[in-house]
Protein backbone atom coordinates (compact mmCIF):
# COMPACT_ATOMS: atom_id res chain seq x y z
CA UNK A 1 0.00 0.00 0.00
CA UNK A 2 2.69 2.46 0.37
CA UNK A 3 3.89 2.07 -3.39
CA UNK A 4 0.58 3.23 -4.14
CA UNK A 5 0.55 6.40 -1.14
CA UNK A 6 4.18 7.42 -2.89
CA UNK A 7 2.29 6.64 -6.52
CA UNK A 8 -0.01 9.50 -5.78
CA UNK A 9 2.48 11.74 -3.68
CA UNK A 10 4.58 11.58 -7.31
CA UNK A 11 2.12 12.66 -9.46
CA UNK A 12 1.34 15.67 -7.85
CA UNK A 13 5.03 16.84 -8.22
CA UNK A 14 5.19 16.33 -12.06
CA UNK A 15 3.40 18.65 -15.08
CA UNK A 16 0.36 19.93 -13.21
CA UNK A 17 -3.02 19.51 -14.57
CA UNK A 18 -6.37 21.37 -14.31
CA UNK A 19 -7.27 19.80 -10.94
CA UNK A 20 -10.82 21.09 -11.44
CA UNK A 21 -11.41 17.88 -13.14
CA UNK A 22 -10.40 15.72 -10.82
CA UNK A 23 -12.62 17.86 -8.01
CA UNK A 24 -15.79 17.55 -9.80
CA UNK A 25 -14.42 13.79 -10.65
CA UNK A 26 -14.21 13.47 -6.43
CA UNK A 27 -17.36 15.53 -5.92
CA UNK A 28 -19.36 13.50 -8.28
CA UNK A 29 -18.42 10.21 -6.04
CA UNK A 30 -19.45 12.22 -2.92
CA UNK A 31 -22.36 12.89 -1.46
CA UNK A 32 -22.46 16.20 -2.53
CA UNK A 33 -23.30 18.13 -5.23
CA UNK A 34 -20.94 20.96 -7.49
CA UNK A 35 -23.46 23.21 -6.10
CA UNK A 36 -23.67 22.30 -2.60
CA UNK A 37 -19.67 22.21 -2.41
CA UNK A 38 -20.03 26.22 -3.78
CA UNK A 39 -23.02 26.98 -0.98
CA UNK A 40 -20.16 25.76 1.42
CA UNK A 41 -17.03 27.02 0.15
CA UNK A 42 -18.94 30.53 -0.17
CA UNK A 43 -20.64 29.79 3.49
CA UNK A 44 -16.81 29.46 5.03
CA UNK A 45 -16.01 32.40 2.90
CA UNK A 46 -13.34 30.62 0.74
CA UNK A 47 -14.88 31.65 -2.17
CA UNK A 48 -16.84 34.79 -3.30
CA UNK A 49 -19.48 33.75 -5.85
CA UNK A 50 -23.32 34.82 -6.44
CA UNK A 51 -25.61 32.80 -7.40
CA UNK A 52 -28.27 33.04 -9.82
CA UNK A 53 -31.26 31.62 -7.69
CA UNK A 54 -33.65 33.12 -4.58
CA UNK A 55 -32.27 34.14 -1.29
CA UNK A 56 -34.91 31.21 0.07
CA UNK A 57 -33.62 28.52 -2.20
CA UNK A 58 -30.42 29.48 -1.27
CA UNK A 59 -30.91 29.08 2.61
CA UNK A 60 -32.93 26.10 1.85
CA UNK A 61 -29.70 24.27 0.22
CA UNK A 62 -27.14 26.33 3.07
CA UNK A 63 -29.81 24.08 5.30
CA UNK A 64 -29.67 20.73 3.02
CA UNK A 65 -25.97 21.01 3.14
CA UNK A 66 -25.68 21.52 6.91
CA UNK A 67 -27.47 18.55 7.45
CA UNK A 68 -25.46 16.48 5.05
CA UNK A 69 -22.37 17.66 6.39
CA UNK A 70 -23.03 16.71 9.92
CA UNK A 71 -24.21 13.68 9.10
CA UNK A 72 -21.03 12.66 7.47
CA UNK A 73 -19.16 14.35 10.65
CA UNK A 74 -21.53 11.57 12.87
CA UNK A 75 -21.05 9.00 10.36
CA UNK A 76 -16.81 9.29 10.79
CA UNK A 77 -17.34 9.82 14.73
CA UNK A 78 -19.51 6.24 14.76
CA UNK A 79 -17.19 4.47 12.23
CA UNK A 80 -14.14 5.70 14.31
CA UNK A 81 -15.59 4.85 17.26
CA UNK A 82 -16.45 1.70 16.49
CA UNK A 83 -13.11 0.76 14.97
CA UNK A 84 -14.68 0.32 11.47
CA UNK A 85 -11.90 3.10 10.01
CA UNK A 86 -8.82 2.01 11.88
CA UNK A 87 -5.64 4.33 12.24
CA UNK A 88 -4.03 3.39 9.25
CA UNK A 89 -7.40 4.11 6.94
CA UNK A 90 -7.02 7.91 8.55
CA UNK A 91 -3.73 8.31 7.58
CA UNK A 92 -4.44 7.42 4.25
CA UNK A 93 -7.56 9.77 4.09
CA UNK A 94 -5.42 12.26 5.19
CA UNK A 95 -2.46 11.83 2.81
CA UNK A 96 -4.98 11.51 -0.13
CA UNK A 97 -6.58 14.88 1.40
CA UNK A 98 -3.46 16.76 1.50
CA UNK A 99 -2.67 15.74 -2.24
CA UNK A 100 -5.99 16.23 -3.82
CA UNK A 101 -5.12 19.87 -1.70
CA UNK A 102 -1.56 20.35 -3.25
CA UNK A 103 -2.90 19.56 -6.51
CA UNK A 104 -6.14 21.04 -6.58
CA UNK A 105 -5.05 23.97 -7.92
CA UNK A 106 -2.38 22.89 -10.10
CA UNK A 107 -2.64 22.11 -14.20
CA UNK A 108 -2.51 18.66 -14.40
CA UNK A 109 -2.29 17.07 -18.11
CA UNK A 110 -5.50 14.90 -19.11
CA UNK A 111 -3.79 11.41 -19.21
CA UNK A 112 -2.96 11.93 -15.94
CA UNK A 113 -6.04 12.62 -14.18
CA UNK A 114 -7.42 8.87 -14.96
CA UNK A 115 -4.39 7.76 -13.30
CA UNK A 116 -4.66 9.95 -9.96
CA UNK A 117 -8.21 8.95 -9.62
CA UNK A 118 -7.59 5.46 -10.58
CA UNK A 119 -4.98 5.55 -7.49
CA UNK A 120 -7.85 7.27 -5.28
CA UNK A 121 -10.23 4.86 -6.51
CA UNK A 122 -7.58 1.77 -5.46
CA UNK A 123 -6.70 3.18 -2.28
CA UNK A 124 -10.74 3.61 -1.17
CA UNK A 125 -11.66 0.36 -2.57
CA UNK A 126 -8.78 -1.30 -0.14
CA UNK A 127 -9.83 0.94 3.05
CA UNK A 128 -13.42 0.12 2.26
CA UNK A 129 -13.80 -3.74 1.75
CA UNK A 130 -15.79 -5.04 4.10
Amino acid sequence: MNEVIQFCIALSEPPPNNLNNIIRQIIKKSSFTERQIEIILKRRNLIEQQFGISKGAFYRQVNQCQEKFQALCYSWILLKAMGIIREEDTDVINRLSEQVSVIKNSDVFPEREDEVMFVIQELLNRMCKL
